[in-house]
């Protein structure tokens, strides 16, 4: 009977030593397939230049992950371009395995992560533009081209037989301020020289949604960009004005940019372009000279070091309204995306990228971006007039439309 569970035990024990054996093969051959199939995966990165991930996992033990993007990875035990097989036949053969895989893996993905990183060599075919990089400061990086609202069919023949065309930069909640303008200046709108349209940005709250929605059936004058309207936001949705512009009326010979609590005076508006419809690559309005970055942290302006360095701005035509001739719109878009976002939307457009193209920026007289007396005689000679409620509109409308004023 004692000999009879010896054997037995002994025969169990054997069994469990094989199934103990075969496990350790089955692992190692497993973890042999595995690093094979990872340097496989790297060498073919090298070539393809996209990203590769090549996780690996030994018994929940120790990971390993390899990134390349757009990049060729060099380090002493794997470079493709050496055209030297040894040290990938070592990593490959079982007896270049240490004591256990989770180690090996380890190893091998430390040696790539602490590995140089240089650029791809440049393309033969010319035909091939490389991506360029986004700076994470840039507007790029937080930019959504296109409008989910563009009304393309405000701006006929992409503007060619247009003087101007006018964006007012509105708020979604702004619902009297767009109608008192409709109602008044924005009645000029009508004339086929001339388009008024409304820029906004996208919000979250749902009932606001809803009433723009019929506002936009009902009007169809008013464009929608793809961003959250904030003031953060004001230079995003300059951005968003200038993409308009470019794409679908390209070929008007002038934009004004302006706010909704601004007058236009728009006969006196073609009148001025009228006098320098000859004029390219200039932006007229108030100009702002050797403005300062303020540096203090609690101020709405605030401006850091790592934003603008100099410690005085370029000049720039402020913010309430502006007149761009349209051969400056697509070369201000593009270089605006390039340039480390500013959420003063007048010095960045109108100062730093301006400033950058060297396109000229002029002092316009007609241009009152601030609120002066509400007589006849000043409405009629201005061409923008700021700081007006969406009340007073109606009447600086009457007084412009006043023949009985004698103005010198």
């Amino acid at each position: 009977m004692y000999m009879f569970v010896n054997i037995r035990g002994r025969a169990l024990q054997f069994t469990i030593l094989g199934l103990f054996c075969l496990s350790v093969f089955a692992y190692y051959y497993t973890a042999t397939n595995e690093i094979h199939q990872m340097a496989v995966l790297i060498t073919s990165s090298q070539s393809s230049g996209i990203m590769v991930r090549s996780i690996l996992n030994a018994s929940g033990e120790s990971q390993g992950t390899l990134s390349v993007k757009n990049a060729t990875v060099e380090s002493p035990s794997l470079n493709a371009s050496s055209h030297d097989d040894s040290n990938y036949q070592q990593m490959t053969t079982p007896s270049s395995l240490v004591s256990s895989q989770s180690s090996m893996i380890l190893n091998v993905s430390k040696s790539i992560e602490q590995s140089p990183v240089k650029k791809p060599a440049k393309s033969q075919n010319t035909s091939e533009s490389a991506t360029p990089v986004v700076r994470n400061d840039s507007a790029a990086a937080i930019y959504q081209p296109g409008h989910s609202v563009s009304i393309p069919e405000k701006c006929p023949n992409l503007g060619a037989k247009m003087e101007v065309v006018i964006l007012v930069m509105s708020a979604p909640t702004h619902f009297a301020a767009r109608t008192a303008i409709r109602q008044t200046w924005g009645h000029f709108g009508q004339r086929k020289d001339v388009s008024v349209m409304f820029m906004l940005g996208d919000t979250t709250d749902k009932q606001i949604s809803t009433v723009l929605l019929r506002e936009e059936d009902m009007y169809r004058d008013v464009i929608r960009g793809n961003f959250i309207d904030s003031y953060s936001n004001l230079t995003l949705k300059t951005i968003s004005a200038l993409e308009w512009v470019q794409e679908y009326c390209g070929k008007v010979k002038f934009f004004l940019k302006t706010d909704d609590d601004m007058f236009i005076n728009v006969p006196r508006l073609l009148s001025f372009v009228n006098k320098h419809s000859k004029s390219r690559n200039v932006i007229f309005g108030r100009l702002a000279r050797r403005w300062k970055p303020i540096r203090n942290k609690k101020s709405k302006y605030y401006v850091s070091h790592s934003q603008y360095k100099s410690e005085r701005f370029p000049d720039f035509t402020t913010g309430p309204a502006y007149l761009l001739s349209s051969d400056v719109v697509p070369k201000l878009y593009v270089e605006s995306l390039k340039q480390t976002y500013l959420k003063l939307e007048d010095v960045f457009t109108t100062g730093i990228v301006a400033h950058k193209l060297g396109i000229k920026r002029y002092q316009a007289n007609e241009f009152f971006n601030k609120r002066i007396p509400f007589n006849p005689c000043n409405i009629q000679r201005s061409v923008s007039i700021h700081m007006v409620k969406y009340s007073e509109q109606f009447d600086l409308w009457k007084k412009l439309l006043d023949g009985k004023s004698k103005c010198k």
